[in-house]
């Protein structure tokens, strides 16, 4: 990938962003359009354009995103409940082409989600 996402220029401090967690794989930080009272995107910082595009070698890094979903939304007192969510191309309601996991809680939440 040739071109930075805008996620990768908030990673690199390019772009403000309100992280709320930071480690050597990823980073978690408010959404600016949040869809909930608690809107967290946890966003590796390989830049994997889609969950699609994900190799065999990122299965730890995949496995390591969620767990750091779970311990984001409980940080953020949604142990009532929050929903996980990755979005895949365009009819997926994928926005920016840098994988990202959705973490939305605060709220009773409905299904189907769209």
């Amino acid at each position: 990938m040739t071109d930075k996402t805008l996620f990768t220029k908030i990673i690199e401090g390019e772009i403000p962003g309100d992280f709320v967690h930071q480690d050597d794989h990823c980073v978690v930080l408010r959404d600016v359009n949040p869809q909930a009272p608690t809107h967290l995107l946890v966003i590796p910082r390989k830049p994997i354009p889609r969950i699609g595009e994900a190799a065999e070698e990122d299965a730890q890094l995949l496995g390591h995103l969620l767990l750091v979903a779970r311990k984001a939304a409980l940080s953020e007192n949604l142990e009532e409940g929050f929903r996980i969510i990755v979005n895949n191309g365009s009819h997926g309601g994928e926005s920016v082409p840098h994988l990202h996991v959705h973490v939305l809680g605060g709220r009773p939440l409905s299904w189907p989600p769209g």
